[in-house]
This record gives C-alpha cells, structure tokens and sequence, in this order.
C-alpha cells in the first residue's frame, strides 16, 4: 500500500470510530462564529501567560491547518476566511471522552471552538478550548504543507485544494469578484443591459 492510500485509510478508520462514538462528521449546527480578523484586536494588550479578564467566550470555525499533540495537551492552528489563529485543547477542560475524539482529528478538518482568550508562553494569542466540535471531517489530506501546491495543472483543476492552502489565490479571486460587481454597478446605474452572447459564453 502506498503513502498515500495508507493516509487515506487512516482517515476513513478514524472517521469511522469518530462516528460510532456518537460525533456527526458533517454536522451543521455550530452557531455563526466570530469571525477571527474581529478577535486578533481583542488581544493586543494580553501579556504573556494571561487571559483576557473580561469573561468573553469566543466562537470560532475553521480548518485546521497544523497540529501538535502532546499527550494530555495539544496546539493546533484554525484558519477561516479572515485570518488564523492558535487552539489550546487540554484534556482536563475539555474532558476524557472529549479529547479521546479530538485526537482522531486531522490537518484539513473542519472544527469549531469556543474558549477563553490568552496569550502562551512563546507570546502567540490562542484560545484555551472549553467546547470543541467536528463540522466537516476531511476525508482527504492537504498537500504537503512545506512544499505547497505547485503542480500547474492540479492547481487548475482542483481550484478548491489551490483555494485551500494558498491565500494570495484566494486574495485573487476576491479582488476579482469586486471587480467585476464594481464594473456591473457602474454600467447599469448608467443603464446598461447586460447580454451574454453565445461570442462570450459557450453554446
């Protein structure tokens, strides 16, 4: 079996004990989260090895896109449309049965997190987790973080692997997307018809 058949396996024998322990894969009541651009300022004046005081429980979702796991304690990095941020998921918060089906969790699973803002050690602000909860198990893993996604043709037609691990792409198309709604109300406040022709369009 090949490295990538083997990751494949693990991942759907993961997902399969994940889903006999009662968890939905694909679930889709995690309430609207805040986005994490909106909590980054929250932050600023945190020192290190301190909470924020203020009693606020964030609700973040996102993908994971690193992971460290030590034991009783792991670290791992949420990523959504805004920005990134660091996860402390400790086994006596969250706890046993809990953290024995967070660490079935994978780089590429969609999560969601509520916790308490912090700043660690190293001076990286996380949020200590009281709650977690798979939304979307990856079936799939992300291409190899250290050399991203540089095969042309993949990037082409698997847009959705390109959009994932390569943010001025995704910068790209929302830039474009502005544009052309920019371009669309400036012709038709001026009373433009817009008409797709089969010289723009396939037939």
């Amino acid at each position: 079996m090949d490295q990538t058949s083997n990751l494949l396996k693990q991942r759907r024998d993961k997902a399969k004990l994940l889903a006999e322990s009662g968890v939905k894969l694909f679930s889709n009541d995690f309430k609207a989260p805040n986005p994490i651009a909106d909590i980054l300022p929250q932050g600023e004046s945190l020192a290190a090895e301190t909470f924020e005081d203020n009693g606020n429980i964030y609700r973040v979702a996102g993908r994971i896109m690193s992971l460290r796991k030590f034991g009783k304690a792991a670290f791992f990095h949420l990523q959504d449309e805004t920005g990134r941020l660091q996860i402390y998921a400790k086994r006596d918060l969250l706890g046993e049965e809990t953290y024995n089906q967070f660490k079935k969790w994978d780089v590429g699973d969609i999560v969601g997190a509520h916790g308490r803002l912090f700043r660690t050690k190293t001076g990286e602000l996380s949020i200590e987790a009281g709650r977690l909860q798979m939304i979307t198990k990856s079936m799939r893993p992300l291409p190899e973080k250290f050399h991203g996604l540089t095969d042309v043709e993949t990037r082409y037609r698997q847009r959705y692997v390109d959009l994932i691990v390569n943010p001025e792409v995704r910068d790209t198309f929302r830039k474009r997307v502005d544009i052309i709604r920019l371009m669309r109300e400036f012709l038709s406040n001026r009373g433009y018809l817009e008409v797709e022709t089969p010289m723009m369009q396939p037939v």
